[in-house]
């Protein structure tokens, strides 16, 4: 399902206030990653933030960066991406969270209890992640926005918080309901 146009442009003027997201979206280019996005959380957030009257950085725990190099899915190579992530963003935040979407395959079942199949892009795996309002990643290079929404964006700016269940379990479906009911009141919670 495509996102529409007037709520991708919607999306892109509500993210255009936030300092911080856009800070770090312009600095993500120079890590020289293959495929990337900003998304989950830092996007939702924001997105609710907006539409509650918030602060746009309220309850934003961490800003999440999904990349995909399916070249090298080591934990080492994953790590020398993060440790320069700590370095350029550290300044702007140092609540970063960099992970390669190519092995999270190798570690889901030692981490979730529950094995996955690899994912073969990140888009892939942005269609994967435990919300159909979180399933979403966006980029800005040059000034220029891309916007990975598989679910579209309905139930993002509908405030509707709805498990996508093809890789979570309900024990984390119900964990973010929690979290996220207690910070953003409005959010209307679909059942597992």
């Amino acid at each position: 399902m495509l996102p529409r146009s007037s709520d991708v442009a919607e999306l892109c003027r509500i993210l255009d206030g936030s300092t911080t997201l856009i800070a770090l979206l312009a600095l993500a280019p120079s890590l020289g990653l293959p495929d990337w996005y900003f998304g989950a959380g830092c996007v939702t957030q924001t997105v609710w933030n907006a539409l509650h009257g918030f602060d746009l950085s309220f309850g934003i725990k961490d800003h999440d960066l999904a990349y995909y190099d399916a070249t090298d899915i080591s934990y080492e190579g994953e790590d020398a991406v993060i440790r320069r992530g700590r370095t350029l963003f550290g300044p702007v935040s140092g609540t970063v969270e960099i992970r390669n979407q190519a092995r999270v395959h190798v570690w889901h079942e030692r981490h979730f209890g529950y094995p996955i199949s690899p994912y073969r892009s990140v888009e892939d795996a942005i269609r994967a992640w435990p919300t159909t309002a979180s399933a979403v990643g966006v980029r800005r290079v040059d000034g220029r926005w891309t916007v990975c929404a598989p679910h579209g964006l309905g139930d993002l700016f509908g405030m509707i918080v709805r498990p996508n269940k093809v890789n979570i379990s309900e024990q984390v479906y119900r964990t973010k309901v929690e979290r996220w009911t207690a910070l953003w009141p409005r959010l209307t919670v679909m059942p597992w």
